[in-house]
Parts: structure tokens; C-alpha cells; sequence
């Protein structure tokens, strides 16, 4: 038997995690025969992911016979909403509501709530692309118009003039009733196979017009994109001889199968970053940490979430590129701050870190591509706390001298000669805009950021997570094993995860349990339908259940997790519970509304089982070098650390840096790292103050 088939034969034995990255594209190889994990990481390929993908697969398999499953985070969707790289849609709707995608609603979202400069962007759908139909429902479904589709030859024909490629399609209420929705969408299948089509009803069954038709507008413009990337990868993995299953990892956290991506791409615009968060939760389960912050920062940007009783906070509503999106989603605020983050004066006088990128072509200055200005990763270099002799990502060399003369440019120009404080001022600015992104989902919703630990990961994360947890006052950073690939071993550590939503209106003491029992059973019977196609047995599906709430006259909802609970009276205290946890204060007697019902059809894959560190040298020659790296101003002696060389329970005593190929991890002076049993860093303030 060869070792393809052999491979087929026992699906389980190769697993590949891809993340790919504005800078770099990670990826995690895991054999569950043997549990070998191995990591790498290569350029990204901006103008075509895929690329990419390919080399870094290679990175860790020559045969590409043996792999059974690749699981990956891409970037695609998110880079073609956030560039204006999406396909040209049309829009059918009810007659009278072809301007619902434009008037939207008199509400900002944030972060533009209070921006005095907030202009809304406009619509990705152009007036002449906005159709009308003659039908109405009414909010129960009942036809009140019957559908004309009479026009739709005539539609087409001016969809296709006006040179759109994809449609959606988003009648009133809908979600109750999808009927017209299903036979316009199925004749202009019939009548124009080649257009991407997207119905709100199979989008997001919500209700709330203007939310709902700008998610499948959304959806529709991303298809063809998503579906040209899809095609060119599965392309390339079959001349590779590679036939496992490609999943993507979607923005609830976990995976969907190509068919899924291709259909609803706007589940992948938190792809990369929802990966992350998952790579955090496996790895804080085996550590025993159920409160945290993640911080993952990579080239371009950095991204936090938080998590309470082991669990990612969710949310159901996002704004992206200023359109919103619903679906449920993990809860993750992003900032243009990462190593590739440019510096540059704004207006002549201030400094400013962000959010350009210098990307990965041609990348810092320090990179030698021909990148001239100034970025994070240039100061980091310029203070001594990278080491030329130490590869970017295992890769790329890097050059001190262009770093130099890159901030000594900006220096020039800000008027300050000494070179040294303007890196660290270039530092301390990404650090400020890193933890006002981590208040934004602490203290404005309530939390002490001291009360939870930091998990900093990505390639850039660790190097400033103590000086980050330092200006927020949190006590203890984590730093996990393969911080650089976390994201990636995030993606081979998730199931495959599918969300379905229904809307069921209903005011808590009116509801008849029976009811309520009947749409849970129905929502889970067509959970289990579509994890059996997907060729998962009863033993590995789960399935949970939870309900959108809100005190009666409110006009938003909460989500309020409903698994294995039954009785209404207990639902009634999860809710007030769980806005007592949001808000503060809850009223335990008013009126409760339900409004949605959302089931997560889960199926169990296979995933590496962390193991604990070995003992290797008790330290002793863990260090490996000094070097003198500048800290506020001040030249300190510093110990560099091989990572794999320290032992459990050995302590680090900064001022160190300790290296590894995909990360490096600073320590400043009065700060202890002490590797835990799976090889975690965990670092907290020490009264000692020398290294060892």
C-alpha cells in the first residue's frame, strides 16, 4: 500500500492548519499516528493567496499525497471589501424598498459612533442595479401581494448591460417566508446560470431589512472572489496529488466545507483572526486559564478578544468597512498596528504608527526589498531587541543598517538626533493603540483589565505584550507554544461549526413550552441532516442551542445560551443573568421577549492533544547570547533565551529576550518568564531584578 493510500485509508493521520497573514502565511502539520507537530512559516502572496497556500504546505510536506485534511484562515474576503475587489451586484427587492440599502438607519455603529468626520460609505449596489418586484409579506409570512415575476427576463437583460456579475435577492420578511425569494432565485438560475446568486434567505434568515439585505449584498459581491480562489486552490492542490478535504475557517470559529465558503463567503470576513482565538482557547483549556485577553498581532494589524469562563465573546452584528454584517460571529476589534505598521508624521508635526503597512513586499525597511520608510519592526531592530543573526519567521534576514537609516529619516524630520528615542517612541505608540483596543472590549463593557491574563501571540505579539499588559495594569502575560503559528494550530484544533438562525418572536410568559420544544427539535433535526451530509456520524455531532432576547420595548437583543435548558422559568433566569453580566443591572420581573433562535451544528474532527514539556538542560545553557538592547533611553545587558532549550519550572529574569523561529518574546527588567508544564510562557512582575 503506498503512503497515499495508505493515508486514505486512515483519514485522520496528516492534518495541515494554514493562516495566511498580510505578511506571512503560517501553517501547523499534525500526524495523529505519531502526534508530531511541525511549523513554518513563508512570505504571503497578496495578489494571489493561493500561492502562497502552496508553499507553505510544501513548507512542512514534500508528499502532498499523505495530507487528509487542510484546514485554512484567508484573507480574501476581508482584502476585497476593505479594497473596493468585489464583484459588481444587482439588487431585487419588493417594490417600494430599493432605497432601504441606502437610507439604512439613523443609528452610526462603532468605532464611527461619535466620529464628528463619519461619512457613511456608499452602497455596493449602484442605483441603476437596484430592481423592484411586485410582492409583499407580512411579518408572519402570509402572502398580502403575490409575486410577479413577469419582469425578471427584463431585469436580467439591464443586470447584464449594466456588466453586474452577481445578484441578491432580499424581499420583505423573508425569513418567514422564503417562497418568493426561492422561485425568483431558481428562475434566474434557470435563465442566467453563470451569475453568482445570493438569497437573504439562505444569508442570514433574520429579520431587520437594512441589516439583512446589506449582509447578502455583501455576500453576493464576495462570491465570485471567493469562488475564483476556491477554484485556483483546489486546482493546485490536485496537480499536487493532494486530495484531502479543504475546509475554511469561518468567523464564529470554526470550519466550513468549500461548498459552505464559496456559498457564503461573508462567514469568512473574521477568518484569519477567528482562528486565533481558537488556537487561544486550546491552548488555555490544557493551562487552565478561563480569563483572558487575546492580543494575536501579526504585520498589518492586531487583534483582541476576550474570553470569560473559557468561552470567546460573541456577538450577532458587526460593522466592516462601515456596512453592516450579521450572523453570529466571534467578538473581535481589530487595530492597524503590527510589524509592518508604518511611521510616518501626520500633517507635518505628529507622529503617527498606522494603520498603513508596509505589508509583505516590500515589507520594513529592514526587509532589504526596497522598503524605505520606517516601521515597528525597524524600531524593534534599531533598540537591539531583534538580533540581525535571528531570521524573520525563520526566513527573512534582516539588515540593522537600513533599519537605522529608515528612523533616522523620520528622526530627521521630527526634529529629535538621537535615532534610539524615536524608535522607542515608535514602539510606545503601537503599544498605545493596542491597548486602547483591548479598553474598547474591557472597560467599555464593564471589565477590569487587571482581572484577566494577557495571550499574546502572532510573530509581533510576544515582543510587546509585557510593556501592553503593563499600560493596561494586567498582572500576568501568556505566551503560548508556537506563538508565531497559533493562528494555524488554531485551524487544525477546531470542528467544523455551522450556524443556523430562524426568527421566532415571542413573548416569554405567552409561550406555550410545546412550541418552543417544536422549533428546537425541527432547528436540530436540520443540524443533524447537514452534518450527516457532510459525513459525520452521530457519535461526533453536537449540537447547541440559544436564543436572541430582550426586555419587551427594547430594540436590541442579547444572545442567552439555552443548551439542555427547558423550562421557561429557567430560561427567564439565564437572560436575566446574562444582562446582569453585560450591563450590570437587570430587572428580573419585566416583560422578556425572544426574537431569534439560533442552533450551531458542530462536528467532531480530530485535533492534536497538547502535550507536557520534557526537562532538557534545567536552563543552564538555555542562554545563548547577550547583547546590549536599549530600553527607555537606557543601554541594559540582556540575556537571549533559545526557547526550546528552557525547562519547565526554570525561570527567565529579564531584562531577556528569548527567541524562537516564528516569535520573539521580550522581557524587560523587573519581569519573570517561567515555562509551565506544556511549554507556555508564563511571565508576571518579579522583585528580582538581575538575570541569572
Amino acid at each position: 500500500m503506498s503512503a497515499a493510500d495508505e493515508a486514505r485509508a486512515d483519514p485522520s493521520r496528516t492534518i495541515v492548519g494554514i493562516d495566511v497573514g498580510g505578511t506571512f502565511t503560517d501553517v501547523v502539520l499534525f500526524e495523529t499516528r505519531t502526534g508530531r507537530l511541525a511549523v513554518a512559516k513563508v512570505p504571503s502572496t497578496p495578489v494571489n493567496q493561493a500561492l502562497g497556500v502552496m508553499a507553505a504546505i510544501r513548507a512542512v510536506e514534500e508528499d502532498l499525497g499523505r495530507i487528509t485534511r487542510i484546514a485554512h484562515g484567508t484573507t480574501v474576503s476581508t482584502n476585497a471589501l476593505l479594497e473596493g475587489k468585489v464583484a459588481r451586484v444587482a439588487l431585487i427587492t419588493t417594490a417600494g424598498f430599493a432605497d432601504a440599502i441606502e437610507i439604512g438607519r439613523t443609528r452610526r455603529m462603532l468605532p464611527s459612533q461619535y466620529n464628528p468626520a463619519f461619512v457613511r460609505p456608499r452602497p455596493l449596489v449602484e442605483h441603476p442595479l437596484r430592481f423592484e418586484l411586485a410582492e409583499r409579506l407580512d411579518a408572519a409570512g402570509t402572502v398580502l401581494v403575490p409575486l410577479d415575476g413577469g419582469r425578471l427576463p427584463d431585469i436580467l437583460a439591464a443586470i447584464r448591460a449594466e456588466g453586474a456579475t452577481a445578484v441578491a435577492v432580499c424581499f420583505l420578511h423573508s425569513y418567514a417566508n422564503p417562497a418568493h425569494e426561492r422561485r425568483v432565485t431558481a428562475e434566474l438560475d434557470r435563465l442566467a446560470p453563470d451569475l453568482a446568486l445570493a438569497s437573504s434567505a439562505d444569508v442570514v434568515p433574520e429579520f431587520r431589512e437594512y441589516e439583512r439585505f446589506s449582509t447578502t449584498v455583501i455576500n453576493a459581491a464576495l462570491m465570485p472572489v471567493m469562488g475564483r480562489y476556491i477554484a485556483e486552490l483546489d486546482s493546485s492542490l490536485a496537480s499536487a496529488g493532494c486530495h484531502g478535504e479543504l475546509t475554511t475557517m469561518a468567523s464564529s470559529g470554526g470550519t466550513m466545507d468549500t461548498v459552505t465558503t464559496r456559498k457564503l463567503p461573508v462567514r469568512t470576513i473574521l477568518s484569519g483572526p477567528a482562528g486565533g482565538v481558537a488556537g487561544s482557547l486550546w491552548v488555555a483549556k490544557a493551562a487552565g486559564l478561563t480569563r483572558f485577553v487575546t492580543c494575536d498581532m501579526g504585520g498589518t494589524s492586531t487583534d483582541v478578544c476576550v474570553v470569560e469562563d473559557g468561552k470567546a465573546s460573541t456577538t450577532t452584528e458587526i460593522a466592516f468597512a462601515g456596512h453592516p454584517i450579521k450572523g453570529l460571529q466571534i467578538a473581535i476589534n481589530t487595530v492597524g498596528a503590527g510589524g509592518g505598521s508604518i511611521a510616518y508624521l501626520e500633517a507635518g508635526s505628529t507622529l503617527r504608527v498606522g494603520p498603513r503597512s508596509a505589508g509583505a513586499d516590500p515589507g520594513p525597511a529592514c526587509y532589504g526589498r526596497g522598503g524605505r520608510e520606517p516601521t515597528v519592526t525597524d524600531a524593534n531592530l534599531v533598540l537591539g531587541r531583534i538580533r540581525e543573526t535571528h531570521p524573520l519567521g525563520g526566513h527573512i534576514r534582516l539588515d540593522r543598517r537600513l533599519a537605522e537609516e529608515a528612523v533616522a529619516s523620520l528622526a530627521e524630520k521630527v526634529g529629535i538626533d538621537d535615532v534610539a528615542r524615536l524608535a522607542q517612541g515608535i514602539i510606545d505608540l503601537a503599544v498605545a493603540r493596542m491597548a486602547s483596543a483591548i479598553r474598547e472590549i474591557t472597560i467599555e463593557k464593564g471589565h477590569n483589565p487587571a482581572d484577566f491574563a494577557l495571550l499574546a501571540f502572532g510573530g509581533a505579539g510576544p515582543m510587546h505584550a509585557v510593556e501592553l499588559a503593563r499600560e493596561l495594569g494586567m498582572r500576568e502575560v501568556v505566551v503560548p507554544i508556537f506563538p508565531g503559528n497559533l493562528s494555524a494550530l488554531g485551524l487544525i484544533a477546531s470542528d467544523q461549526r455551522y450556524e443556523l438562525v430562524r426568527t421566532f418572536v415571542a413573548r416569554l410568559d405567552e409561550l406555550k413550552p410545546a412550541k418552543l420544544s417544536a422549533a428546537i427539535a425541527a432547528a436540530r433535526a436540520e443540524a443533524r441532516d447537514l452534518l450527516q451530509a457532510r459525513g459525520f456520524g452521530a457519535e461526533r455531532m453536537r449540537f447547541t442551542h440559544a436564543l436572541d432576547m430582550r426586555y419587551a420595548r427594547q430594540a436590541f437583543e442579547i444572545g442567552v445560551d439555552i443548551t439542555g435548558i427547558t423550562r421557561l422559568d429557567d430560561i427567564r433566569a439565564a437572560f436575566v443573568a446574562t444582562y446582569h453580566r453585560h450591563y450590570g443591572h437587570a430587572d428580573a420581573s419585566a416583560d422578556i421577549e425572544i426574537v431569534n433562535l439560533r442552533t450551531t451544528a458542530v462536528g467532531i474532527t480530530d485535533k492534536p492533544v497538547q502535550a507536557t514539556a520534557d526537562p532538557v538542560s534545567g536552563g543552564r545553557d538555555a542562554c545563548v547570547a547577550r547583547v546590549a538592547m536599549i530600553s527607555h533611553g537606557a543601554a541594559v545587558d540582556a540575556g537571549v533565551y533559545d526557547r526550546h532549550r528552557l525547562s519547565p519550572g526554570v525561570p527567565v529574569l529579564g531584562p531577556a529576550i528569548v527567541e524562537e523561529p516564528g516569535a520573539t518574546t521580550v522581557l524587560p527588567g523587573r519581569w519573570t518568564a517561567v515555562p509551565d508544564a506544556f511549554g507556555n510562557l508564563r511571565i508576571r512582575m518579579s522583585d528580582r531584578t538581575q538575570p541569572r
